[in-house]
């Protein structure tokens, strides 16, 4: 293997651990419409959005923030919650109150899109977008 090669894998292997360090794991949850007016926004921002709990909300500071969500596992016993290999970018439009059951809350349309509604909640890992 020449030098160059040997060079070329170890950049991508330290670019595939940067990612996978950056990415923030926590519990989702999904709300129903309408999706405005939300804490960021008076305007339909579509339907991939979600609000976002204190942990992320920093004053306001995660409006039009957007983020990738990926669902790794069930939060409680429903069986199989995760569509495999799939993942949805969310706008956040909205925050996400106290006693909020996730770290992010995602609109309906988007958690179907990565999970079974019926389980209500999920563990995700996510990152921005």
């Amino acid at each position: 293997m020449g030098i160059e090669m040997k060079v070329l894998v170890i950049v991508s292997m330290v670019l595939s651990l940067t990612s996978v360090v950056s990415a923030i794991q926590g519990k989702a949850v999904f709300y129903k419409p309408p999706y405005f007016p939300s804490a960021c926004s008076n305007q339909d921002q579509g339907k991939m959005v979600a609000g976002v709990s204190d942990a992320l909300w920093n004053n306001g500071g995660a409006c039009g923030k957007s983020y990738r969500v990926k669902c790794i596992g069930g939060a409680n016993l429903a069986p199989h919650p995760c569509k495999e290999g799939t993942s949805v970018v969310v706008k956040v439009v909205d925050y996400c109150k106290a006693g909020c059951q996730g770290i992010i809350n995602l609109s309906q349309d988007a958690f179907s899109t990565i999970a079974d509604t019926d389980a209500g909640i999920i563990k995700v890992e996510f990152n921005e977008a």
